[in-house]
């Protein structure tokens, strides 16, 4: 394929993910506007369908398997950590590993890796309606991070990790008070609770009035920002590590990123 052909591809291939990130909110927020009666049927084919594009997408990439073992394996450490954490409720590194995913390999592996991570790890927990839009929003956090990576706002995050384990410990508090990539995670806490919230909410709840509607929310924010915490409490802990070795892995084997 020609390069302005693969330009193209690329174009529209990105085209498709922003429409699949779009339609999900779009949809719940007509459903609550037009107050649609199936919103939950409605909405559970509409986030499908946005899975369906981003996993058609990857398959349609033909990635080579050493493009695809980083995903997978990142994905089950992703799994294996919720299942580990599981008795400590929303302390779990899986938005962290999705983030670190997003950032190293871009905006497509962190979005499989949240999404392969809920699905997953739901064969433990269970799997039901809910596993859709948990993939989704912890697929949404990975391809964010990568999205964001790939405007630089992580740049100073990265450089500073390159420079190696002493410098980072003696500027760590330089590092947690400047980097956008904690904010980014602790943000990452309350957007998962803003997905599945709003479907609950929407598919669920029916509430009548806007009190109603805020008091769910106000019910599940203490949950959500100790999503946020953990978020950052495992970035802390893994990124400089996993970040080092990750890149190492992408120069070894050429893998794009």
């Amino acid at each position: 394929m020609s390069g302005k052909g693969r330009c193209k591809g690329h174009r529209c291939a990105f085209a498709a993910e922003v429409l699949a990130i779009i339609a999900v909110p779009v949809v719940l927020v007509a459903c609550a506007v037009s107050g649609f009666e199936q919103t939950a049927l409605l909405s559970f084919i509409v986030v499908l369908a946005s899975l369906g594009v981003f996993f058609a997408g990857f398959e349609g990439a033909r990635p080579r398997m050493r493009d695809v073992m980083p995903t997978v394996v990142l994905a089950a450490l992703a799994a294996a950590g919720r299942i580990l954490f599981a008795p400590f409720p929303d302390f779990k590194p899986v938005s962290a590993i999705a983030i670190i995913a997003g950032v190293a390999f871009g905006r497509r592996s962190g979005f499989m890796v949240g999404a392969l991570a809920a699905l997953a790890s739901n064969f433990f927990f269970g799997q039901g309606p809910w596993t859709p839009w948990q993939m989704y929003a912890w697929g949404l956090i990975g391809y964010l991070a990568g999205a964001l990576a790939q405007t630089g706002l992580f740049d100073g995050a990265i450089a500073h990790n390159d420079t190696g384990e002493k410098a980072a410990s003696s500027q760590l508090r330089r590092v947690i008070t400047a980097s956008p990539l904690y904010l980014y995670g602790f943000i990452s806490g309350p957007l998962y609770g803003v997905i599945l919230n709003l479907w609950s909410i929407i598919g669920f709840y029916h509430p009548q009035d806007a009190l109603q509607f805020a008091l769910v929310y106000a019910a599940a924010l203490p949950f959500d920002i100790v999503h946020g915490v953990a978020t950052v409490v495992f970035l802390l802990a893994l990124y400089a590590p996993w970040h080092r070795k990750l890149e190492r892995v992408k120069r070894k084997y050429g893998i794009s990123g």
